[in-house]
């Protein structure tokens, strides 16, 4: 497919979910910029890009860090000019261990990548898309069902994908007299190296261990691609994309 004149920008692009969506939207006729901390993985992620697609640009970025995240989308207006998508994927998990017995530093690493992360590119994304022309843009956010039903000993995981709700609903407030949209997309068990240990079984909150169905990851990108492609006037606020098997509606 030709380029379609777009410019997205997607974190955690070098591995699982981000880089299924950033090789879906470059497939479709996006220019994507690819953002993470590893660079070999992100050049990796362009090295599948289609030849018949938009082109890519890599930036090895710690989401965390505002000046790494100001660098980034320096480089984004440098080299496109404008940026009509941002797609806030990175996200991590630290082991699964009793609350009591977390450590400041790996409590602070998951606020870091999975809310402040996305607040400071949200931040730029906000500046960028207010001040270019055509004005305006989209913002979708990775939340996470754990924000509706938590797995066991995941407390970093889970409050900071409750926080990333309130962050969709105050940027989609704040944005909207700007013609920026944000959505959030949660998701439950895409098929990822991230979630290859659920084929050997994972906890369950009534104590029990449980082989949990995974889905393609390629539906989530899919679901990525769908909400990008509606005009600014329409927006997806919240969607669910879910193994249709998991031990998600109901009790467990």
């Amino acid at each position: 497919m030709a380029k379609n004149g777009k410019i997205a920008l997607v974190t955690g692009a070098g591995s699982g979910i981000g880089r299924a969506a950033a090789l879906a939207l470059q497939g479709a006729g996006y220019s994507v910029v690819l953002a993470g901390r590893r660079a070999e993985e992100l050049d990796r992620t362009a090295s599948m890009a289609s030849a018949d697609g938009g082109d890519t640009l890599a930036v090895p970025t710690d989401v965390s860090q505002p000046d790494a995240v100001k660098a980034l989308f320096a480089k984004t207006r440098e080299r496109f000019g404008r940026l009509d998508l941002l797609f806030n994927n990175a996200g991590i998990n630290v082991p699964a261990i009793p609350m009591e017995d977390l450590t400041w530093e790996q409590w602070s690493s998951v606020v870091g990548v999975n809310l402040t992360g996305p607040f400071l590119c949200a931040q730029e994304a906000i500046r960028l898309m207010k001040s270019q022309d055509p004005r305006g843009g989209r913002i979708i956010n990775n939340g996470s069902i754990s924000a509706h039903a938590p797995r066991p000993h995941s407390a970093p995981y889970t409050s900071t994908k409750h926080a990333i709700t309130g962050l969709t609903k105050s940027i989609a407030l704040d944005c909207r007299a700007y013609d920026i949209a944000c959505g959030q997309i949660d998701i439950g068990n895409a098929a990822t190296e991230m979630t290859q240990r659920m084929t050997q079984g994972v906890p369950q909150a009534n104590g029990t261990m449980m082989v949990e169905a995974r889905m393609n990851v390629k539906c989530v990108a899919d679901a990525v691609l769908y909400m990008a492609s509606l005009p600014l006037d329409a927006n997806v606020l919240f969607m669910t994309v879910m193994a249709n098997q998991m031990p998600f509606v109901g009790r467990g």
